[in-house]
């Protein structure tokens, strides 16, 4: 069953984030940071393996457009605009989002990264 297709969406500059509602009646409120280092693009999906994206704290969302009845393209500040967010990955993102951020958090800090792009972090093997 394929997932349910935003009656609303909001891109809302000012607090960085994108609200889809549902027919449901419920509200999701994506932070652009959380979307951009989701994307489905290769950049982040990496060949065969993800690519952890660090420094992303700050990103912004500028602009979006659907993508036929399928997806959207959303385009950030730092200039990615490669990733087409189906619907169904949309909502994957929405549902999960808790799990899925903490997931990200646990994988920043395994490799001693940062979220704060002014921070440079090295990891020393003691």
């Amino acid at each position: 069953m394929p997932a349910p297709i935003p009656t609303d969406i909001k891109l809302q500059k000012a607090s960085r984030t994108l609200s889809l509602t549902y027919a449901d009646g419920h509200t999701y409120v994506l932070p652009a940071e959380y979307l951009r280092v989701h994307s489905p693009s290769a950049e982040v999906r990496g060949h065969g393996s993800p690519v952890l994206q660090t420094g992303k704290q700050h990103v912004g969302l500028t602009g979006l457009a659907p993508v036929g009845n399928y997806a959207l393209k959303l385009v950030f500040d730092d200039g990615h605009d490669t990733g087409l967010f189906s619907w169904d990955y949309l909502y994957e993102l929405a549902t999960r989002q808790e799990a899925r951020w903490q997931a990200y958090l646990d994988q920043l800090q395994a490799a001693g990264a940062s979220r704060d792009p002014d921070v440079s972090t090295v990891k020393l093997m003691l």
